[in-house]
C-alpha cells in the first residue's frame, strides 16, 4: 500500500487537512516510524503529496481500529479504582509527538502507568501533565513528565512551524484564529512592532505572509527569545524580523511604527503609553486583554481615553479570541490612533 511519509512535526495539522481533502485511505491505520507518520493514501493523492514535498513509500497497513481512543484508554486502565478511572482526561493537547493532559490528584499514584497507556494509544513519545496552566510574568507552564523525556517539538499551523519546549514556554492553541488573522493582514511596506513576541506567535505569520517591510519582535523571556530567533530562521524571515531581547519599554525611537501588536493579557493597559510613543499618526494597535463579557467595549475605550490625552483614537473592531474564565473572555481590539 502507498503511504505518505510525513514528519511527526507536520502531522498535527497536515493529516486533518488530507482527511478533509479525502486523500487518505480511511480503512487503513496510520502508523509510526521513528520521527515520521506513515499515512495510507489513495492513488488519487499521489500528485498532491509529491507537490507538497513529501516522500511516498510502500508499506503494510493494518486495518484501522475505529474504537475511539478514549474507550481504548479506559479499557487498558480498567483495573484502576473506579474513582480514578472516572477522572481520566478524555481530552488532550498534542504537539508533534508530545501529548499534554490534565490529571486529577487521585490519579497521581498511577501516573506512570497512565502515561504509558496514553503514549501507546495515542502514538506519543512523551506524555506531560499540565499541573497549573501558566503563571508569572513570563506565563511559564508547569509540566510534569509521566512518560518519555522529549520535551522539544514543532507545531505546524497555517503554513508556519513553531518550535518550542512544552516545559519552558506556553503555546495558546485557542489563539489560532488570531494567528491566522495576522497571516491575512495586508501590511505591505509597514514597520510593525510586536511588543510581546513570545516564540513568534503573531510575528511569524505576519512576517511570512502580510508583506510587512520590517517587524521588531521584542521578548523579555530568554527561553522564548531563543525559540523566537530559531523560528525566524526556520521560516526564512530573518531579513524582515529583528528579534530584541528585553523589556519592550526599552525599544528606542518615537512615531515610527505603522502597526503594533500587544498580545498579552491582564496588565496590557500598563504598556499603552509605550505603544503610543512608538505608533505613527494613523497607525493601528492590536490591543489584547481580558474583560468581563458585558464590559469589553467600555473597558477598551476607558483604557485608551486614559492614556491618549489630546490624541484621538477610534476602535475599529473588537473580537473575542477565546474564553478565559467564567464570564470573562480574551479580546483583541483594533485601535486606530488618528493623531
Amino acid at each position: 500500500m502507498k503511504m505518505a511519509k510525513i514528519p511527526s512535526s507536520d502531522a498535527h495539522d497536515l493529516i486533518p487537512e488530507l482527511l478533509r481533502l479525502d486523500l487518505v485511505n480511511r480503512h487503513a491505520k496510520i502508523s509510526k516510524e521513528g520521527d515520521y507518520r506513515l499515512v495510507p493514501i489513495l492513488d488519487s493523492a499521489m500528485d498532491e503529496i509529491c507537490a507538497r514535498g513529501y516522500e511516498i513509500v510502500e508499506g503494510d497497513a493494518h486495518s484501522r481500529d475505529r474504537t475511539p481512543p478514549q474507550i481504548r484508554i479506559k479499557n487498558a486502565l480498567a483495573d484502576l479504582p473506579e474513582d480514578v478511572l472516572c477522572q481520566l482526561p478524555m481530552r488532550w493537547e498534542t504537539v508533534g509527538d508530545i501529548v499534554i493532559i490534565k490529571l486529577h490528584p487521585s490519579a497521581d499514584p498511577y501516573k506512570s502507568r497512565i502515561g504509558d497507556v496514553y503514549a501507546s494509544e495515542l502514538d506519543a513519545d512523551t506524555v506531560c501533565v499540565d499541573r497549573s496552566g501558566v503563571s508569572g510574568e513570563f506565563r511559564q507552564p508547569s509540566m510534569e513528565l509521566i512518560h518519555g523525556s522529549k520535551t522539544k517539538s514543532t507545531r505546524l499551523e497555517n503554513g508556519i512551524k513553531y518550535c518550542f519546549d512544552v516545559t519552558k514556554v506556553m503555546f495558546a492553541s485557542g489563539n489560532v484564529d488570531e494567528r491566522e488573522r495576522m497571516k491575512n493582514l495586508d501590511c505591505t511596506g509597514e514597520t510593525v512592532v510586536d511588543m510581546f513576541a513570545g516564540i513568534g506567535y503573531f510575528t511569524l505569520p505576519l512576517a511570512k505572509f502580510s508583506g510587512a517591510k520590517k517587524v521588531i519582535a521584542c521578548e523579555k523571556n530568554p527561553d522564548s527569545y531563543e525559540f523566537l530567533v530559531n523560528n525566524v530562521e526556520i521560516i526564512e524571515v530573518s531579513h524582515i524580523v529583528q528579534p530584541m531581547l528585553g523589556d519592550n519599554r526599552d525599544i528606542p525611537g518615537e512615531c515610527f511604527a505603522d502597526r503594533i501588536l500587544m498580545g498579552y493579557v491582564q496588565i496590557t493597559s500598563e504598556f499603552i503609553p509605550k505603544a503610543l510613543q512608538l505608533i505613527k499618526p494613523g497607525g493601528m494597535i492590536h490591543y489584547h486583554d481580558t474583560f468581563y463579557i458585558n464590559e469589553y467595549e467600555e473597558k477598551v475605550n476607558e483604557a485608551f481615553t486614559k492614556h491618549c490625552g489630546d490624541r484621538r483614537f477610534v476602535v475599529e473592531g473588537i473580537r473575542e479570541v477565546k474564553s478565559f474564565a467564567p464570564s470573562v473572555s480574551h479580546y483583541v481590539a483594533d485601535v486606530r490612533i488618528l493623531g
